[in-house]
């Protein structure tokens, strides 16, 4: 499994602080019954007094250690029922003296006998989803909402082809990467006009990732380049800066938006080369939706950068009408 080591930290914190807490309003409602049942402060020294013997006689291989232990069992099963039975009788419900769990199946610690609990996972994909810049859109932008009545069935003359068939067969392909991301080292350049749903595709696989436990970390490309050159030069919060550095490098998918709305610079092209050639090297996948042609790119970008980009990305094909247009005729 993929996760953000801080997010790791942070969660595991979150459990002992709410372990902490949870202890804290349990002896809070011992003293409160005790005050008004002091027979159940009795009972619980009681239970904590046999709980020892117990301990000792499971230990202990005399011959009538058997028949000792079934009696101490008794004897808690006994007091138990009396708790319960006080309890209720002052309109307490049973179980007003034991902690409250989020989830009862790892008592919240996270760990189920050494393996990582659901609810864990839950809590990492969500600080991934918050971590990614994607969270706000998601329960939308997912391939179940994609909707492909946007696209004309009419064949377009110069690509030979209609928007419709093109953008099932673009569909298609983005599925696929996400559901052999971890089999594949394609990586995808998403190109073509504006309002065609390149942005939007990116979002349905990043959500079908971010549910499969994987770290996206989704940025545009001004504000990328901006960072490089931040980064570079010691301007702003350089702890901000070096963690949103690590995650150009590090996330298992990472999403450049609106590649050419950038400035660049001398320091930013072989920066930008730096992260496509390392996650390259690296196995990590990057998305680049762009509405550039390639011959546009050609001239805006290093032959290194489109070496990389022509040798090792899948590159897809957007065109027909701007679907926000279509909306407001609509």
């Amino acid at each position: 499994m993929a996760y953000d080591k801080k997010n790791y930290s942070h969660i595991i914190k979150e459990y002992e602080v709410l372990q902490n807490a949870q202890k804290k309003e349990l002896d809070h409602r011992k003293q409160e019954v005790y005050e008004k049942i002091p027979r159940i402060e009795e009972i619980d020294r009681a239970l904590h007094t046999t709980g020892l013997k117990l301990t000792r006689k499971v230990l202990d291989k005399n011959a009538d250690s058997k028949e000792i232990i079934e009696q101490i069992r008794q004897q808690n099963i006994d007091l138990n029922i009396e708790k319960g039975e006080l309890l209720a009788t002052h309109n307490y419900p049973v179980d007003y003296l034991t902690v409250r769990h989020q989830c009862s199946k790892c008592k919240d610690t996270g760990y189920i006998d050494g393996t990582m609990c659901q609810c864990f996972k839950q809590k990492l994909i969500k600080a991934a989803y918050a971590q990614s810049n994607l969270d706000a859109v998601l329960d939308t932008q997912n391939f179940d909402h994609f909707d492909f009545s946007f696209y004309a069935v009419d064949v377009d003359k110069k690509e030979g082809i209609s928007p419709r068939e093109n953008i099932q067969k673009i569909f298609e392909q983005c599925v696929y990467f996400a559901n052999h991301f971890d089999q594949t080292n394609q990586n995808l350049l998403l190109y073509g006009g504006t309002g065609l749903g390149k942005t939007f595709l990116s979002s349905c696989i990043a959500k079908d990732l971010l549910d499969k436990e994987k770290t996206v970390f989704y940025q545009s490309a001004f504000k990328i380049f901006g960072l490089l050159e931040n980064y570079q030069f010691n301007r702003g919060d350089q702890n901000v800066n070096k963690e949103q550095m690590d995650r150009l490098f590090d996330v298992d998918l990472l999403i450049i938006d609106d590649l050419g709305t950038e400035f660049i610079n001398t320091y930013t092209n072989p920066a930008f080369f730096n992260i496509l050639n390392s996650r390259i090297i690296d196995n990590r996948k990057t998305i680049i939706n762009t509405n550039l042609n390639i011959q546009e790119l050609v001239n805006l970008y290093s032959e290194r950068v489109i070496s990389r980009i022509i040798g090792h990305y899948l590159l897809l094909k957007f065109f027909g009408e701007d679907i926000r247009k279509i909306k407001m005729a609509r």
